[in-house]
């Protein structure tokens, strides 16, 4: 009798020691399930575990750690045990038993990376693994509509437009940022410098550019912003129009200066009158 407690408390520890092993197990090299989430939205963390024998959740230990071996959440009998959860993770963690997927909530920049799930059944000689399985999450954020704000120019007479485009709270770092110019009868496009800021806190990126181009006068000119994001994903800002300047007309003639020239035609026409007639007389 006393044989059997010491091999019952043996397994027990047996057991515990295995729990506690199996939490630090390194990332199998297995390829991983990727998944994407959206900046401050629900990630997902699927296990896929088939459970063909059944088995309740009364007879498994499941838990999940990120790439850093921090443990995300734990069901020990069907039981939460928060206590074995790392700080970062508490209150942010919710377990869907149907799909055996755990939901992870208010994702960030930094929740990127590879996860694992561990699942162990219980059993008389202690835990088991039956089953693990990899993911990556992959996490993103929107960029705003890209913005195009007008500088005056330099002069009036001056047909080079100056302007500034920007772009906020996105991640990942975009690719390329730039301008199109287009008219009636033409396209082109204005490549700059790409100026990006990123915050400390959420790893979010603030990009701009700044550029400076002819535009030409005689006609309508819609210019865009781009911000290229994948080769084929691009965003464009809010048509930025610029109608065609009508001719200047010609100043109006003062009315002093047309009473001058009329009395300056009267006076060479009387002239010639004049000289017409004295040379007649002459010969008379």
């Amino acid at each position: 009798m006393r044989f059997k407690c010491t091999m019952g408390l043996r397994n027990i520890l047996m057991g515990m020691a295995l729990r506690l092993s199996v939490s630090k197990v390194p990332f199998s090299g297995a390829a991983s399930l990727k998944s994407h989430a959206f900046f401050n939205e629900t990630g997902e963390l699927p296990c896929h575990f088939p459970n063909t024998q059944n088995l309740s959740l009364d007879e498994l230990v499941i838990f999940w750690q990120d790439q850093n071996k921090l443990v995300l959440y734990e069901l020990f009998k069907g039981q939460e045990k928060p206590n074995n959860v790392n700080p970062k993770y508490i209150g942010r963690t919710s377990f869907d038993q149907d799909s055996w997927t755990l939901r992870l909530h208010n994702v960030q920049i930094k929740d990127t990376g590879s996860y694992q799930c561990f699942i162990h059944h219980r059993r008389s000689q202690g835990l088991v693994s039956i089953h693990q399985m990899s993911s990556d999450l992959i996490v993103l954020a929107n960029f705003s509509q890209p913005e195009i704000r007008l500088i005056a120019n330099q002069t009036e007479k001056s047909n080079i437009i100056n302007l500034t485009c920007s772009s906020i709270q996105g991640y990942p770092e975009p690719q390329r940022m730039y301008v199109s110019l287009n008219t009636t009868n033409s396209s082109s496009t204005y490549d700059a410098v790409m100026k990006k800021s990123q915050s400390n806190i959420t790893e979010l990126y603030n990009v701009s550019i700044s550029v400076s181009f002819p535009i030409p006068p005689e006609t309508n000119v819609t210019i865009f912003c781009a911000l290229q994001l994948e080769p084929t994903k691009i965003i464009l800002s809010q048509p930025y129009n610029i109608d065609a300047k009508s001719p200047v007309p010609s100043p109006p003639v003062p009315d002093h200066i047309l009473w001058i020239a009329a009395l300056l035609v009267t006076v060479v026409v009387s002239g010639m009158v004049f000289l017409t007639l004295k040379k007649k007389k002459k010969k008379l």
